[in-house]
């Protein structure tokens, strides 16, 4: 099993990954939420490391078109050779920050085509300005852009739809979940989908994105540092319940009864947020970063239970100990802005499966 980081992206970042390379950490991931964060690229560019891998945790289409992403990959792969991932989703957070629901996934498995095409040197046919042309990168023979040494390629897939286009891409496949039985679940069914591909004998590279706090004993999952550090992605399930609710949609998975109550109420919360009919503007400030105040009666300790990793160090390094058995080789934990050093707890549990 093999740790990373997963990072809020500030143009400073290069200090957290940096102590992860010191700690033995594999990877760092790197938002792509332009309302809410840095930019990836900026931010990867400015890490001076020699063993992490760096990759984009995850990269929207529609935030450039794919000539661009590619350039941008072989630029930061001449900067880390050979230690760069592009990981790709459909954009729940950064496109919800502006209002938009998801990037299509014919648009999105198109978009993958052309970047890759192009990082293997390739002359490929793309649509640009609603026209068909012949592209490729033109003179990487000059060493001003690394496309010899291969740049993986992850897709963020939590529905049935997702993990099929993954499993036909012979993609690596990140995953979210906060408990080990939906974990265990959503596995099954990947490599159910890896078999129907023709792909059951390859090998599945996969990372749990999830993040959480290690507890002291005795200490509540709603304690004040719980709440900084594991809060914001415990509120993420409240947030998306709001996108849905207001856009009159079903939640995309049942509402475990012991949160229904705290997800109800954020609900009403949110049918009031200003200004109207921008909703989105209010419910996602702070994402996976911070608390907000009027939100803390909902992120209650059941609820961050529920969502995410949060438990003593004995029963953290538990539960990840399942993970590895149901085949994940990845996991991934959130580093909250403002929250640094809990990377030296999540350290303590990387060095307990060594």
């Amino acid at each position: 099993m093999q740790f990373a980081i997963a990072v809020a992206t500030d143009a400073d970042s290069w200090r957290v990954v940096r102590r992860a390379e010191e700690l033995g950490f594999a990877r760092a991931w790197f938002y792509d939420t332009q309302m809410l964060s840095a930019d990836p690229f900026v931010a990867m560019a400015a890490v001076k490391t020699t063993k992490i891998r760096l990759g984009t945790g995850v990269l929207i289409p529609s935030n450039r078109i794919a000539p661009v992403t590619a350039n941008a990959f072989a630029s930061l792969n001449k900067l880390a050779p050979g230690r760069i991932d592009f990981g790709i989703g459909t954009g729940f957070t950064g496109r919800r920050a502006m209002g938009l629901g998801a990037v299509k996934l014919a648009d999105m498995e198109e978009y993958v085509r052309v970047v890759m095409a192009l990082l293997r040197g390739e002359t490929v046919e793309a649509e640009i300005e609603r026209k068909r042309r012949l592209i490729r990168l033109l003179n990487p023979e000059l060493g001003l852009i690394n496309t010899r040494d291969p740049i993986p390629l992850w897709v963020a897939a939590s529905g049935p739809r997702a993990r099929t286009l993954t499993a036909k891409l012979g993609a690596g496949w990140i995953a979210t979940a906060g408990d080990v039985e939906g974990a265990a679940a959503a596995m099954a069914d990947m490599r159910e989908r890896r078999l129907a591909a023709g792909r059951g004998a390859e090998p599945l590279e996969s990372v749990v994105l999830t993040g959480g706090a290690i507890l002291e004993e005795g200490e509540p999952a709603d304690s004040p540092r719980a709440i900084a550090q594991a809060g914001p992605r415990a509120a993420m399930l409240l947030h998306r319940a709001a996108d849905a609710a207001l856009a009159g949609l079903p939640m995309m998975a049942p509402m475990p009864p012991s949160v229904a109550e705290a997800v109800a109420g954020y609900i009403e919360l949110a049918r009031k947020f200003t200004p109207q009919g921008a909703h989105y503007l209010e419910n996602h400030r702070g994402h996976l970063m911070f608390v907000k105040p009027e939100e803390r009666r909902f992120v209650t300790a059941e609820l961050i239970r529920r969502t995410t990793y949060t438990a003593t160090e004995k029963e953290i390094r538990e539960r990840f100990a399942k993970l590895t058995v149901t085949g994940y080789s990845e996991i991934a934990v959130q580093i909250v802005p403002g929250q640094e050093h809990a990377i030296e707890d999540w350290g303590r549990i990387r060095r307990a499966f060594v």
